[in-house]
Parts: structure tokens; sequence; C-alpha cells
């Protein structure tokens, strides 16, 4: 049996206060979709589809995508979404290079909690750019809180707090700065103890 990913226990927990912190970070993903009202939506690294779950519970009625390199997430996701979403194991890369030759791209792109666990996370915003048109949605564990949080569970300890899959640390500004190198920051709503971002593509 495949043991369940970090993002499969945290959406599972049944710890009272992370399930209010992120519902309440799904909510603001919601609000912002339902103002935005985009037509069609892509989450890069969508894995178990916990937050496209929520936007179809939320009633959100735009055409859902969702792409993750983890064969058994992307499983997982099919059978929680079933047809109310398209979710394939693809590489965004891979997606982003027919979108800019067939013209193809996507009102809002999603990347949630994906970012601090990439190696080269300044690469994948010229990928997103090309997905994007106009708006990107990003967030990223926000540091150094969510470490000292960890720290105060007694969770990994000996990093400090820091998880082991997290290669990156962001702070609030230190984020905002990394997507305004490609993006124009919009919003930056409050969803402690992660940083969410919303952005626009520049002309």
């Amino acid at each position: 049996m495949q043991p369940r990913s970090s993002n499969a226990h945290k959406h599972e927990s049944r710890n009272p206060i992370q399930r209010l912190v992120i519902a309440r970070f799904h909510r603001q993903v919601v609000r912002i979709v339902r103002e935005l009202r985009p037509a069609r939506i892509l989450e890069v690294g969508c894995g178990e589809g916990y937050v496209l779950q929520a936007l179809l519970r939320a009633g959100v009625s735009a055409e859902l995508h969702g792409v993750d390199l983890s064969p058994t997430a992307v499983a997982e996701a099919r059978a929680r979404l079933g047809s109310r979403a398209t979710v394939e194991v693809r590489d965004a890369r891979d997606l982003a290079a027919l979108a800019g030759a067939e013209g193809r791209r996507f009102p809002l792109v999603m990347m949630l909690e994906v970012l601090e666990h990439l190696p080269d996370p300044d690469a994948m915003l010229p990928v997103l750019e090309a997905l994007a048109d106009p708006h990107v949605l990003l967030s990223v564990p926000r540091e150094p809180w969510f470490s000292a949080l960890n720290l105060v569970r007694l969770r990994h300890v000996r990093g400090l707090g820091n998880h082991p899959e997290h290669l990156q640390r962001f702070t609030r500004a230190d984020f905002v700065r990394f997507v305004q190198r490609r993006f124009d920051v919009l919003e930056t709503p409050s969803v402690f103890p992660w940083t969410l971002v919303l952005a626009r593509r520049r002309p």
C-alpha cells in the first residue's frame, strides 16, 4: 500500500485547528475564483484534488483541469472528482509548450503549496507565464512562522520545524518579490500560516 502523501495527511487531518485553517485557505481560493469568474482553471501540482474539490463543492462552474507528476495522486484525484474535472499525469512544462504553440492558455492557473518543493522554483515562473492568460494564484508556507508552528507541535524537530520535503523557505515579502519577477501582484490575502498571491500576467 502506498504511503499517504504529506498533502493528503494535511487535508485529512483530524486536528480541529488544522481543519479550520485549511478550510479558511479554501474559502479564500473560492472567493478569488468567484470574483475572477474564469471560464477555465488549471491547477499545476493538483495532488489528490482537494482544492479542485473545494471549488466544486462551492458551486464554481468553471471548466476544471489538473496536472500532477504522481500517478498515485492523479488516480486519487480522478476518483475524488469523477467527470467533473480533467486530471492528467503530465509535466506542466510540456503543457506550457503546447499552450504557447496553440494559443490555448488558461484564464486562471493555480499552483498551491508546490513551489517550496522545487529545487529551482525560478524555472517555473516562465512556465506559469506561458500557461496563464491572465491570472495566476500561487501559495507557499509562510516562513519562519510555518516552521515555528511545527516546532510548537514537536514536528520535524531535527529540521528546526522545516518539513523535510520543503526545499525552499519563503518569507511573505520574499514570495511577493519572487512572483513580481514575472507578474503584477494584485492581492495577497491573509491565509496564515501560508502566503497566497493573486497576480496578473504582464502584456
